[in-house]
């Protein structure tokens, strides 16, 4: 299909020449919507989707609309699923396209456009949808939004071939059962004054279809239509051929609800696959998949046992799936070229260390021959020209200096690798700093306040020194410790080496219970919502024992200063009570840090002995809406089974209380619609019950035909005649009778003229009723 487009392009928008068109674009600006609408900044683009669904219909502009005269009517079935228009005396309908509508913004110029009917997703690209969803005109099968019906019917009337300004052809349009007045006057407004049709007719389309289906000899003139249709489903009996409208029972169920409702338990069963379940896609799954239950409860305990026969009624959906590449062993070829790569870049690297080092030792071997030669410098220089002499070099005692002499040789010794002396250092240092702390020995009661004052420094100085002293030789006995601990685990794995990874095992697991039992304690103070998740709960509940006690004695002092006089801290025992707030008493973070520590050094050890393992941290990181990663994704995890859901979707057409709305289901409206008519004629019941026609495109399910006449049969009185068929083409035969009315030649006396209605008004269509049998 090529692509059409008028003068009124944009450089912006998509046209033939880069892509694959299987969508039909028409730029349509009739002259007659720039009196109603401001085009120069609005444009208005019409998609309609041909290739994607199986039941749309390719469209494309007729060519013949002047070879019909003025006199020939124009047939609309407007549905709330589907808009069908045609002529008069034809058997399919010219035009069929979904009735919604869409506004989205285009992405480089901001323009608004109008999409009418289906649209290309992958086409959709170059709009901004995220504001603008698909829009119907029906609200419960009522039409309520003109604006939307307009942009439809001016996309139907220019893919019919109309050229002019107005549509100079009778139109007979479909509406529901008791279309409120308010509906169809503003209707007959937009037909008449934005369009000027010369004569309107309005008929039901469940009418219109049993009227066609009893020419051609499928039912009688007195029967029951029952209409399942997108939104609603209708009850509507005839008698002499005529519909009974005080008989008519509604119930606000169809073809609608059913796809929603498969819509979200396919998403509740494959929470990961939700984007696959676009509306379309699920529409064309209830069609192509779903049946009604001749008994529920029955079909239902199959696939509860799962029975043989419940398998072969079990149906799956592939989605598409590409399987992991398998990665190949290198070859030997290829190992000894990395290996080659590594101990080139190694080698490069270690020259550059050595350089580095070579650097850094003559740097500290220059500054250690710069403070000797220093010292040797002071030992010359007279004890008064000491101060003086100093002040030139930059420091401020010969302490100062030999403490950094004794720094450079430390880290010269570092850097040639030679090891730590550090008694003879300590013994070096001795003199030093009984030279640094002279005052520490000394009597207070000799010194001046001076000497005061520098003795507390030095006694200051002096206890951190030692106690950094003591931490060094801590953390060195540590280090030995656990050397020691390392040697003897390598020697016990060496010995036994599946006995120390199962113990290994074994200690990794205690220990994450251990830290997963602390950290749901200090969520939720042990409480939980069933599935180990922190749930909303109070934070009186959130508290450990130890916290809760906190709160306990804060409450308690508190209220007894509240009991007259205020005596708290009167005697020694008051005052245990801040000693015992002040603890750290949370017993759930003893040994937490050691803990993560621990868990951390089993996690890394188990990956380096068992290639298998996998840390608990990455096995429970999946994000919510995706697969789990425990192991690779298969085909079967691509596969969408339908089991229930193929029976259980369509059920809620019986039983609509099931989706929360409080009504009778399809086969009790037979029997509400036949007491609605009020006869004693039992004879009528029995003509009505005898001729049952199911319309309408949610009909279209296997063994709803079987299933109806069972529930009404239990209804009816024993031995009652029921007959129940299904329609020609359930989903056209509305359009069809309304066509075959149409080319009757008494068909312009059941229209509602322009005249008549700038004359009498929009209030006279309260009383107006079309008569089915001409």
């Amino acid at each position: 299909m090529k692509t059409v487009i008028s003068s009124m392009t944009h450089s912006g928008y998509p046209t033939g020449s880069g892509l694959t068109m299987s969508v039909t674009y028409v730029v349509h600006h009739l002259q007659r919507l720039s009196s109603r609408r401001n085009t120069n900044q609005t444009h208005f683009f019409f998609f309609v989707l041909t290739d994607i669904m199986p039941f749309i219909s390719k469209i494309q502009r007729q060519s013949d609309y002047t070879h019909f005269g003025s006199a020939t009517p124009i047939v609309i079935d407007n549905g709330a699923s589907y808009f069908r228009i045609g002529w008069a005396g034809e058997t399919q309908p010219r035009v069929v396209f979904r009735n919604i509508v869409q506004r989205p913004r285009h992405k480089t110029t901001g323009e608004t456009v109008t999409i009418v009917g289906d649209h290309d997703p992958a086409l959709m690209k170059y709009f901004d949808c995220t504001r603008s969803g698909p829009r119907s005109a029906f609200d419960s099968n009522v039409v309520f939004q003109f604006e939307i019906m307009e942009y439809i019917l001016d996309f139907a009337f220019d893919r019919m071939g109309a050229t002019g300004s107005e549509i100079d052809h009778p139109v007979l349009i479909t509406e529901c059962v008791c279309n409120p007045v308010q509906s169809r006057s503003k209707m007959g407004e937009l037909l008449f004054e934005t369009y000027g049709v010369p004569s309107i007719a309005f008929g039901v389309d469940a009418a219109f279809s049993y009227k066609y289906n009893q020419q051609q000899g499928v039912c009688d003139k007195d029967g029951l239509a029952m209409c399942p249709g997108f939104t609603t489903t209708h009850v509507i009996p005839f008698v002499d051929g005529e519909p009974i409208y005080k008989g008519c029972c509604r119930t606000n169920i169809g073809g609608f609800h059913v796809t929603d409702y498969l819509k979200q338990l396919l998403s509740l069963k494959y929470p990961y696959h939700m984007s696959r379940f676009t509306w379309e896609k699920v529409e064309d799954l209830k069609m192509e998949h779903c049946y009604i239950a001749l008994d529920y409860a029955s079909e239902a305990r199959l696939f509860q046992k799962g029975a043989k026969e419940a398998e072969e009624k079990t149906r799956c959906w592939q989605l598409p799936w590409v399987p992991p590449p398998t990665e190949e062993p290198p070859s030997e070829e290829e190992i000894a070229r990395k290996a080659a790569i590594r101990e080139k870049q190694g080698q490069r690297l270690r020259e550059m260390a050595e350089a580095k080092r070579s650097s850094r030792i003559n740097e500290l071997e220059n500054e250690l021959h710069g403070l000797e030669f220093l010292l040797k410098q002071l030992e010359q220089v007279e004890d008064s020209e000491i101060p003086s002499f100093l002040a030139e070099t930059g420091y401020v005692s010969r302490q100062e200096i030999e403490s950094a002499r004794i720094k450079v040789m430390q880290s010269l010794r570092k850097a040639k690798g030679e090891p730590k002396n550090d008694q003879a250092e300590t013994e070096k240092a001795s003199p030093n700093a009984s030279e640094k702390y002279s005052l520490i020995n000394i009597p207070d009661d000799i010194l001046t306040p001076d000497q005061l004052v520098e003795k507390k420094k030095q006694l200051s100085l002096k206890s951190m020194s030692e106690g950094r002293q003591r931490l060094k030789q801590r953390r060195y006995e540590e280090e030995l410790e656990r050397e020691r601990k390392q040697q003897l685990e390598e020697e016990r794995r060496l010995e036994n080496p599946e006995l120390y990874l199962e113990q290994l095992r074994a200690r990794y697991k205690d220990l994450s219970e251990r830290v997963d039992q602390r950290k749901r304690l200090k969520t939720n103070g042990g409480h939980s919502n069933g599935n180990n998740l922190s749930g909303g709960i109070g934070r009186g509940e959130r508290l450990n024992a130890a916290q809760r006690e906190r709160m306990r004695l804060l409450t308690t002092a508190a209220f007894d200063r509240g009991k007259g006089e205020d005596t708290f801290g009167a005697k020694d025992e008051d005052w245990h009570l801040y000693k015992l707030m002040s603890k750290d008493n949370d017993d759930g973070e003893e040994g937490a840090d050691e803990d993560d520590a621990e868990l951390a050094r089993i996690s890394s050890r188990l990956q380096d002995l068992d290639p298998t393992f996998v840390p608990k941290s990455e096995t429970g990181s999946s994000q919510p809406g995706e697969a789990p990663r425990v192991r690779p994704l298969s085909k079967e995890d691509f596969q969408i089974v339908f089991g229930v859901e193929r029976f259980r979707c369509p059920e809620i057409l019986f039983n609509p209380k099931w989706i929360a709305v409080d009504e009778v289901g399809l086969d009790e409206m037979a029997g509400v619609s036949i007491r609605r008519l009020s006869c004693k004629d039992e004879g009528l019941e029995e003509r009505l019950t005898s001729s049952i026609l199911v319309t309408g495109g949610s009909s279209l399910f296997p063994g709803i035909i079987e299933r109806l006449e069972a529930r009404i049969r239990m209804i009816r009185p024993c031995g009652s005649p029921i007959k129940i068929v299904r329609a020609l083409d359930p989903v056209l035969d509305a359009w069809r009778g309304a066509a075959m009315f149409a080319s009757a030649p008494q068909f312009h006396t059941q229209t509602f003229s322009r005249m008549d209605y700038f004359e009498k008004g929009e209030d006279w269509l309260r009383n107006y009723q079309l008569k089915y049998s001409l």
